[in-house]
């Protein structure tokens, strides 16, 4: 999924474990085997990735599936409605979905609680059209990724740098743009209430501005966001979450809209709050 974060957006998914104690004389029972192949839906009202809106504020359908081996090799693909193509190009370009695949390696490699995660991502727009403005090129973006996940009791969570391959979601002599970010999460151990933070830093290579075809004004378009917020787990692979999102990201760039003209409309970073109900099969 994205970020895997599209968490990573991109979505980051955790599991509660218990233990039952039974006496000596009862039978033997052999744990449930655990199944490679995971499936997740999720319904919200705000498709947030990396801080900026990618459905103009409005709700947004999520899905998508994992393999994991026990090698520690996986692979998986994560889609989320969306609008911001249509909305920024202005020229007859649309994408209406978002569908991303990944693969990579997560093995505990320095000790339990601690896996490291590697891997690639490609981020693919389903479009029809291809009339780009000077603003912006074919949105499809290639990204590798390197994570270190940590638990230190009821606090878990996990570092990552995402690296592009290519231009940024359209943004022109953006390749080499990178995306560090720091996830925490804490069990309350309160009715399965847990606490989660974010905080990320969006490098874009190039800044466009600086090549004479966009308005000085949008020159500066790196930028951080953050995320406080709480979700509640029901059991069963069912969450709901909720979370006050926000962006330092400059408006005449990441807007939710363009005008004719190139007159931004709305700025897709704005502070907001974002609700998710989540199903994990």
């Amino acid at each position: 999924m994205k970020t895997i974060q599209k968490t990573a957006i991109a979505l980051a998914a955790s599991g509660l474990f218990a233990t039952a104690a039974f006496a000596q004389t009862a039978p033997a029972v052999e744990a449930p085997e655990v199944s490679p192949i995971t499936a997740n839906v999720t319904v919200t009202n705000d498709y947030r990735y990396r801080g900026i809106s990618q459905t103009n504020y409005q709700p947004a359908i999520q899905g998508g599936f994992d393999y994991a081996h026990e090698s520690g090799l996986y692979i998986g693909n994560w889609n989320s409605t969306i609008n911001w193509v249509s909305n920024t190009t202005n020229n007859g370009v649309k994408a209406p979905i978002e569908m991303d695949f990944y693969g990579g390696f997560k093995k505990e490699l320095i000790g339990e609680g601690f896996a490291s995660d590697f891997g690639v991502l490609q981020y693919y727009y389903n479009q029809t059209g291809q009339n780009y403005n000077n603003a912006m090129v074919n949105p499809n973006t290639t990204e590798l990724y390197a994570a270190q996940n940590f638990t230190f009791g009821p606090l878990t969570g996990f570092v990552k740098v995402n690296y592009a391959l290519t231009n940024i979601f359209g943004i022109p002599a953006s390749t080499g743009s990178y995306y560090p970010d720091l996830t925490a999460n804490y069990d309350t151990g309160i009715w399965g209430i847990s606490l989660n933070g974010h905080v990320g830093y969006q490098y874009v290579a190039g800044q466009p501005g600086t090549q004479g075809s966009v308005a000085q004004a949008q020159k500066n378009i790196s930028y951080t966001d953050w995320k406080l917020g709480a979700t509640k787990d029901f059991g069963g692979g069912l969450s709901l979450s909720a979370a006050y999102v926000s962006t330092n990201a400059n408006p005449n760039w990441w807007n939710t809209w363009t005008a004719p003209g190139g007159t931004a409309q709305s700025s897709a970073g704005r502070p907001g709050a974002v609700v998710s109900l989540t199903k994990v099969f």
